[in-house]
């Protein structure tokens, strides 16, 4: 973070400072909320959660390098006590980012926030210095924590923004008021929450509302709810896809034997050809809303396509492709699961797959309310009509939905199967791959089948997948 003095940073959350021995010491290290993290010059900030009081590891903090606590009550070492933690956070945030005036991208969609996130971070830091979300800290304490992150020599800063309900978007873009909003899509994730995809779409379009009339908003030309966003802002209109009147958008999209896709990038200015290291053509519109982005900031489009195919992964548990010593490659695309996502990852298993078994170990998604059932049966289906040789359907409820949509879909559901647990499937899984197999693991982050995934790939310690 910027150096800010402790008067300056109770002035701006509306602190009472206590037992401050000097306002005038700076924090001049980050700003964390795990005292496992402090670092000499940290601002530890306490939070009450559930089962842990940060307020109880004050001392802890302190005694470590911190240089005061942002808390609701006094500790007993130095501290800023306010109303409300959360607010001063996010208070804190938005003076930071106003102070440094750097250009702010905000991203958000239903599936594929954080890979395009990733994506766009890369691109940008060719450009520019750029501070991005980690992972997909994108809520109401892991968005200002990302922007208390920026220094004077920060450019950009990429936030990548979720949503469950409405209004959320509108408070998070008011401690970062972005220049640059993105919209990737509207889908079903939580549609058990908000009630329906029309109720997604007003939230995600919170985003372009608060635009200024300087700004961007970049929305998918290929996604009807959210190209019906440009009415909604003042800010000037890009549009990325693969419909032809998009102003960034693909062309020649093909397929490479392994799976990862290829295309000509299309400018305004020109274009380009790109070859992702990603898995999957889904990865298609998440690289283009990358480079929209990029290209409203001023890249020529020949860097951003090579920074385009040079990108990697840069978060766990998202198509994660790794090949053992034996031919069986795992893909492990545990960290969530919606259905937009599931056929997302059940069509690049297909496509990497051709020519080797594949197995899809699919776990439940979570949140899809009244919707469940039908989406479940929906996943196991396109598994049989994408000739996936075996499903593996993990867990309870949900899981048998999966199962069963395979069954009925054809007489393939018969080489459909339904485990109990991750250590069920580990131990199915260990008896029967053979080299050549391709193994896709993918649920919602709650299931936590990422177990299964890191077991097939170090030998797994049985019991620990047993004990999640």
């Amino acid at each position: 973070m910027i150096a800010l003095s402790l008067a300056e940073i109770a002035e701006i959350v509306g602190g009472q400072s206590y037992d401050i021995p000097d306002p005038s010491a700076q924090v001049t290290g980050s700003v964390v909320i795990d005292s496992r993290r402090v670092a000499p010059g940290s601002l530890f900030a306490a939070f009450a959660g559930e089962h842990v009081d940060g307020h109880d590891y004050a001392r802890v903090a302190y005694e470590a390098g911190a240089v005061a606590v942002l808390a609701a009550r006094p500790v007993g070492v130095p501290a800023i006590v306010v109303d409300d933690v959360q607010g001063a956070l996010g208070a804190l945030a938005r003076e930071v980012v106003r102070r440094l005036g750097t250009d702010v991208v905000a991203l958000t969609g239903s599936s594929g926030k954080t890979s395009t996130k990733d994506l766009i971070a890369q691109v940008l830091q060719r450009h520019a210095p750029t501070v991005y979300t980690p992972g997909s800290l994108n809520n109401e304490i892991g968005l200002p924590l990302t922007a208390l992150t920026a220094t004077s020599e920060t450019r950009h800063l990429v936030l990548e923004m979720g949503a469950r309900g409405i209004g959320h978007i509108r408070y998070l873009t008011g401690l970062t008021p972005p220049r640059i909003g993105l919209v990737l899509n509207v889908g079903t994730a939580h549609i058990g929450e908000f009630g329906g995809r029309e109720q997604i779409a007003e939230a995600k379009g919170e985003l372009v509302e608060v635009l200024p009339q300087d700004g961007c908003a970049v929305l998918n030309a290929d996604d009807p709810l959210v190209r019906a966003m440009a009415p909604r802002t003042k800010a000037r209109v890009v549009l990325f896809g693969e419909a032809e009147d998009a102003d960034v958008r693909a062309e020649n999209v093909r397929l490479t034997e392994a799976g990862q896709p290829s295309f000509k990038l299309h400018t305004p200015s020109g274009c380009s050809d790109v070859t992702l290291r990603l898995y999957g053509e889904h990865h298609v519109s998440n690289a283009l809303a990358a480079a929209a982005v990029a290209y409203e900031l001023g890249m020529p489009v020949d860097e951003i396509a090579l920074a385009l195919s040079e990108a990697g992964t840069l978060s766990r548990w998202r198509m994660e492709v790794t090949e053992r010593p034996d031919g069986v490659t795992v893909v492990n695309d545990a960290y969530n699961a919606n259905p937009e996502s599931m056929r997302a990852a059940l069509r690049a298993l297909a496509a990497m797959g051709k020519g080797h078994r594949t197995w899809a170990v699919l776990g439940p998604m979570a949140e899809l309310g009244d919707e469940s059932l039908a989406e479940h049966d929906a996943v196991g289906r396109l598994a049989v009509r994408l000739n996936v040789s075996k499903l593996v359907a993990v867990g309870d409820r949900e899981a048998s939905w999966l199962q069963l949509g395979a069954y009925n879909e054809g007489s393939w559901g018969e080489e459909s199967v339904h485990v109990s647990d991750a250590q069920a499937a580990v131990d199915l899984l260990r008896s029967e791959l053979r080299p050549g197999d391709v193994v896709l693991v993918k649920a919602s982050r709650s299931i936590g089948l990422e177990r299964v995934a890191l077991a097939l790939l170090d030998g797994g310690v049985e019991g620990e997948v047993a004990a999640r």
